[in-house]
């Protein structure tokens, strides 16, 4: 075809599509099975040896059995505590720092944005952070869930690019008619910023929900773990979820319970996403190519 891209071939679309089918199934089937296993009778499971595609009637006593209370109930909550806590917080001060290095009037603008850039990559290491927070008495408490991790470069040096890029007739009209920097922030800069702020609070989310390592060493109290730190017990560590945990008098077996654990841990995340994609490709795309 002369002017133009040539069309792919026959042959060439049906690889394509094959390889796409595969690569679907793939990630599709083991997610079927976590849903169907959660869903399947005891003795289905136990005859298909853990592993369940097509379940041969729903039994949801495994939800029944850790929703009706105990630590993987109060493990939801805490997880649902820190992540919509969390990413407030880190959406905050994030978009607090990216403004204050984007206004040409901040002293020394340039070495702050450079320190920003460094922080990518040199990490304080684990024990620095443990002494750090130990030392400011956070151990034991959600808030060590959340300050550390509070404030990501990355996310920084993208929010810095999108509220660099807006236009700056509207930011100098606003202070030519007085508004303070916060005004200026909360009034024109966040509204007009809505696809970054999302995808940056995404990010954060994910992190916060998905996070389980500084569960593990900040938290000796087992009543404050999140979801995630419940789940690597009982379902990487094998251990046996009895009816203490479950505050339930039937215990469904226990692969169910484990693929139930996974599947709520999982669900929020495919929930929120969808609401957020139209976002997505907008917002990072933009604060990275302006960067």
């Amino acid at each position: 075809m002369s002017g133009g891209q040539a069309r792919p071939s026959v042959p060439a679309t049906i690889a394509k599509g094959t390889v796409f089918s595969i690569a679907c199934a793939l990630v599709i089937l083991p997610f079927i099975g976590i849903v169907a296993t959660s869903m399947a009778p005891a003795e289905q499971i136990s005859a298909a040896g853990g592993l369940v595609l097509f379940p041969e009637r729903l039994d949801f006593s495994a939800y029944d059995a850790i929703l009706s209370g105990g630590i993987v109930t109060r493990a939801l909550g805490v997880s649902v505590l820190v992540t919509v806590g969390g990413t407030a917080v880190s959406l905050t001060v994030s978009s607090l720092l990216a403004y204050t290095l984007t206004r040409r009037a901040l002293p020394f603008r340039r070495g702050l944005t450079l320190l920003v850039v460094v922080s990518l990559f040199f990490s304080p290491g684990l024990l620095p952070t443990y002494l750090a927070v130990q030392s400011y008495g956070l151990l034991n408490s959600l808030a060590a869930l959340i300050l550390p991790t509070a404030l990501s470069a990355f996310n920084v040096i993208v929010l810095r690019a999108f509220f660099g890029g807006l236009p700056p007739d509207i930011l100098d009209a606003a202070e030519i008619d007085g508004a303070s920097e916060m005004r200026l922030l909360t009034s024109i800069v966040i509204p007009l910023s809505k696809a970054a702020l999302a995808v940056i609070g995404l990010f954060y989310a994910v992190g916060y929900w998905n996070a389980f390592f500084s569960a593990l060493i900040y938290l000796n109290d087992s009543a404050m773990w999140p979801l995630q730190l419940v789940l690597r017990t009982y379902v990487v560590d094998d251990n046996t979820i009895t009816g203490y945990d479950l505050a339930s008098d039937v215990i469904p077996a226990q692969p169910a319970l484990q693929m139930a654990i996974l599947v709520i841990s999982v669900l929020p995340i495919l929930l929120v996403y969808p609401w957020l994609q139209k976002h997505f490709a907008k917002g990072a795309l933009t604060g990275a190519i302006k960067g």
